[in-house]
């Protein structure tokens, strides 16, 4: 069991539950892993499971079942054999939505069930990973993806799972380690050096490098936030990818784990934090395994610990995993979900540079964010200053299949996304007619093909009804109808909201009830745009009103 405590008082604040101020006491970062184990019947759900889950004999068993329930991979039923398909946007366009019957008539057993002879169990996840080759499953952690999925699983063919096709267009700060550039080459020249710290954060701040996961916040002002507060203070590699159609956060897990590390560390010494975390969804367990193995290899190579390359500095990184919850990219879900809480949205103030991870200041910043530090910071913040398009910058911006060149491309912000859609992904493949795209993963929005003259910016994607989000970009052919898609989207809504807010809650539960009549009522689209707690609930309704804009909810 992995417990720290943390130094100082951590004090009650207003609308913090006793449960969560009893987690912040303990820093207790297995209770999610012991409470997958009980929900699998490897450990029973019992007095001593609750005292083990939350290290508190205090602790109420309710709530130790409240999360226990919710989240997916807990709560599904587990067999020896255990399927998990992808019914992302990417995947239910690349088959017409059509995979998963076939999944579930090839092995049969339904979704959320087991079979007959509890031997296979069948979950449905919203995102894999493989967008740019789906749809596609995980059988146990082994992938395998095209348009013959189910045949795959039958063993009528054989498996296979593409490896992400990854390019930098132009010069690069995130995929920089895919040509080979070695990582650790920054944060051991630093160490020990007077004005260390200051220099990262000049660096950093010059540079205008901003989050890439969505929320586009100056990773510099979070990080003095940060710093300003009492200690101890932790940082957190947010890796939960959960937007159907991106891919980049898997890439850079997988193939450039370590850029990933030095990113996170170099962010630990400009906030002052010893103690560093890498959170990844379940959904990615090579990813998982990969950030895993990493994190024992820059031990052994000196660069985490204490006294790290004989400097004052400690810093050592721990990787979590996921319990399966779209919300929990959240920032405040995710460290709930880290405390082994229910990953729900929790209202701001205070925010997590005040009051984080186990009651502590905390900065939480993307996998590709952290990705760009060691280049930001070797090269110079003036240089990355110098990329982008009207706005500083680059996005790893990801295809799905349906384009003749699917893969993850590094683009300068603000290039405009004809170059995207016809000079980097080709087109549509087999001749297919483009009908939208979606930008910006679900919470995004749709543009019609007239609008690809809009740059990649997310004050003008913004304007033109999308969002910038994970770098998502999905096209639409004639494979699916806009009556399908807005079912498809209104589904994926009620089943990741959190539950926490009511226009949320209930607003989604009505649109997946009756897509078409939600769709169309602005007083409920309204509503949830404006009291909904997180920006899950207040951007479903630009996200369903441009679908209806380009596609409408009829057929081809």
């Amino acid at each position: 069991m992995t417990r720290r405590q943390p130094a100082g008082p951590v004090w009650p604040r207003p609308g913090r539950s006793a449960l969560e101020e009893l987690v912040a006491r303990t820093g207790d970062t297995d209770a999610l892993t012991r409470l997958r184990q009980a929900r699998t019947g490897q450990v029973p759900l019992t007095d001593t499971t609750e005292r083990a889950a939350f290290a508190a004999a205090n602790a109420p068993l309710a709530a130790v079942y409240g999360s226990a329930t919710y989240y997916t991979d807990l709560s599904t039923p587990t067999a020896p054999r255990h399927v998990r398909v992808c019914a992302g946007t990417a995947c239910f366009i690349a088959s017409g939505g059509r995979h998963i019957a076939q999944v579930e008539q090839a092995l049969g057993v339904r979704v959320g069930q087991s079979s007959d002879d509890g031997e296979v169990s069948l979950q449905e996840v919203h995102c894999l990973g493989f967008c740019y080759g789906g749809p596609a499953a995980l059988d146990g952690d082994e992938p395998a993806a095209g348009a013959d999925l189910a045949d795959q699983l039958t063993g009528c063919t054989p498996r296979r799972a593409p490896e992400i096709p990854a390019w930098a267009v132009t010069h690069s700060a995130v995929l920089r380690g895919l040509a080979g550039e070695p990582a650790w080459q920054v944060w051991p020249r630093l160490l020990g050096r007077p004005g260390a710290v200051e220099r990262v954060r000049a660096e950093v701040a010059e540079s205008g490098l901003r989050g890439r996961g969505g929320a586009g916040f100056p990773a510099a002002r979070k990080w003095e936030a940060v710093a300003a507060a009492a200690g101890p203070r932790y940082v957190v590699a947010n890796g939960d990818e959960g937007d159907p159609g991106s891919y980049a956060d898997r890439l850079l897990m997988e193939r450039t784990p370590e850029r990933v590390l030095e990113g996170l560390a170099l962010a630990g010494l400009a906030c002052g934090a010893e103690q560093g975390f890498v959170y990844v969804r379940s959904e990615y367990p090579q990813a998982y395994r990969s950030m895993c193995e990493a994190v024992e290899q820059a031990r052994t190579a000196g660069h985490l610990g204490r006294a790290v390359h004989g400097s004052p500095v400690a810093f050592d990184v721990e990787v979590v995993a996921g319990g399966g919850s779209y919300v929990a990219g959240e920032e405040t879900s995710l460290l709930r979900s880290m405390s082994g809480l229910r990953g729900t949205v929790r209202p701001r103030p205070p925010y997590p540079s005040e009051y984080g991870l186990f009651g502590r200041p905390t900065a939480v910043n993307n996998v590709e964010t952290l990705a760009a530090v060691p280049a930001v910071v070797g090269d110079g913040g003036a240089v990355y200053a110098r990329l982008g398009r009207a706005e500083t910058g680059t996005l790893v911006v990801c295809l799905n299949e349906r384009f003749s060149w699917p893969g993850a491309y590094e683009v300068e912000l603000g290039t405009p996304l004809r170059d995207i859609v016809d000079r980097l992904g080709g087109g549509l493949a087999g001749g297919r007619e483009l009908r939208a795209l979606q930008v910006g993963g679900p919470l995004g929005g749709f543009l019609g093909p007239e609008q690809l003259d809009v740059p990649l910016l997310a004050s003008a994607l913004a304007d033109a009804g999308a969002a910038l989000g994970h770098g998502g970009v999905i096209a639409v052919d004639d494979s699916v109808s806009g009556e399908a898609l807005l079912a498809h989207l209104w589904r994926f809504y009620a089943q990741e909201s959190c539950g926490m807010c009511t226009p949320c809650r209930e607003g989604t539960r009505r649109g997946r009830t009756d897509p078409a009549a939600s769709s169309t009522d602005d007083a409920l689209l309204d509503l949830m745009g404006a009291a909904s707690l997180c920006p899950f609930g207040r951007s479903i309704p630009r996200a369903v009103r441009s679908l209806l804009r380009v596609l409408g909810g009829s057929g081809p």
